[in-house]
């Protein structure tokens, strides 16, 4: 009974942090996009603006309390059959993470939209109860042992990361009016590549606290690694490394040809989209890996636990470096006469 209760209360207390987190993210990325869409357009609608907000906000709270209580079953299952909860919660929170906050953005904000001119104050009440339950949670979460320091500590990761993909986002506003097919493969580079590098962070942070405490560099490992010794052979974590480079190139190529195939009713991608784009998906994961070792054990010597820092930034790097590669592979294939053209 002392264990469950001691469960339930990092349970509760993550859940209330996570809530607090997406909601002032949320709040944050909303800002953001309304300030970048009236300095690129010259146009500012309030009522636009406030349902932006409140759609932000609703999907954020909404996506992060589902994930929640997935991953939380998962980790719990994951423990009692005596399964390495690393290797099943890290990828699929990277995995659905996407899929459930588009979801609902996209149901969320198109109900919102529908009613904007006869019923605006709906956007009203939506972020005038967060303003009202956020102390709530600020509250459950200061008296939490197990997630106080985290909400005094976990701003900058999240906030940062929230630039960055930001960053992100403005390459593929650039990329998407001259470059017809960019939005059917940026998530799979992004998404792929934030699962792996996802999955190596918790595998190398698992390894640190397993070996010694925080603040302490191990003698197998430094902050500043040669990327062979990072990579394919040198270090523990190199093997892992060597593999999930290798599975990038299987798993990318089965999705970019679904992908294809969806969009275009029937598979159409010749061999010159295919080796430029495998070639950006590998650049991607290395350079990802490499600074996820640079990363973590940065961390570690700082005394910031990387299982709760490290993971935002590489998955927004993982978005930024894989939108602006496959930019940079549409741009190599314009430039050799192989566009590629989901409506040929």
């Amino acid at each position: 009974m002392h264990n469950f209760k001691i469960m339930m209360s990092m349970v509760v207390g993550n859940i209330c942090l996570v809530q607090i987190q997406a909601i002032v993210a949320s709040f944050i990325v909303a800002l953001f996009a309304i300030g970048v869409n009236a300095a690129i357009n010259g146009t500012f609608s309030i009522e636009h603006s406030v349902m932006i907000v409140a759609a932000s906000m609703f999907t954020a709270t909404s996506s992060c309390l589902v994930l929640d209580v997935v991953l939380t079953t998962v980790i719990l299952v994951a423990k009692r059959y005596g399964f390495n909860p690393d290797n099943l919660a890290t990828p699929l929170a990277a995995s659905i993470g996407d899929l459930v906050s588009l979801s609902l953005l996209s149901a969320i904000a198109s109900l919102l939209y529908q009613h904007l001119e006869t019923k605006l104050w709906i956007n009203y009440i939506i972020i005038a109860f967060y303003i009202i339950v956020l102390p709530l949670w600020l509250l459950v979460v200061l008296r939490n042992r197990f997630t106080r320091h985290v909400l005094k500590s976990g701003w900058v990761p999240v906030i940062s990361a929230l630039f960055i993909s930001g960053l992100g986002g403005l390459v593929l506003d650039a990329a998407v009016e001259d470059h017809r097919g960019f939005v059917v493969f940026q998530p799979i580079i992004n998404g792929i590549g934030g699962n792996l590098v996802s999955v190596q962070a918790s595998r190398m942070a698992t390894k640190l606290h397993q070996t010694t405490e925080l603040g302490i560099m191990p003698a197998f490992a430094r902050i500043f690694e040669w990327p062979h010794r990072a990579l394919f052979k040198g270090v523990p974590y190199a093997k892992t490394a060597r593999i999930l480079i290798a599975m990038s190139i299987p798993g990318q190529t089965v999705f970019i040809f679904v992908a294809d195939a969806i969009h275009k009713s029937a598979s159409t991608l010749d061999a010159a989209f295919v080796f430029t784009y495998l070639t950006a998906n590998i650049i991607q994961i290395t350079l990802l890996l490499f600074v996820a070792h640079i990363i973590i054990h940065a961390m570690w010597r700082w005394k910031i636990d990387p299982d709760n820092s490290s993971i935002p930034y590489l998955t927004a790097l993982g978005d930024l470096s894989g939108s602006s590669l496959l930019l940079v592979a549409f741009i190599f294939l314009d430039s050799i006469g192989r566009p590629y053209d989901p409506h040929d």
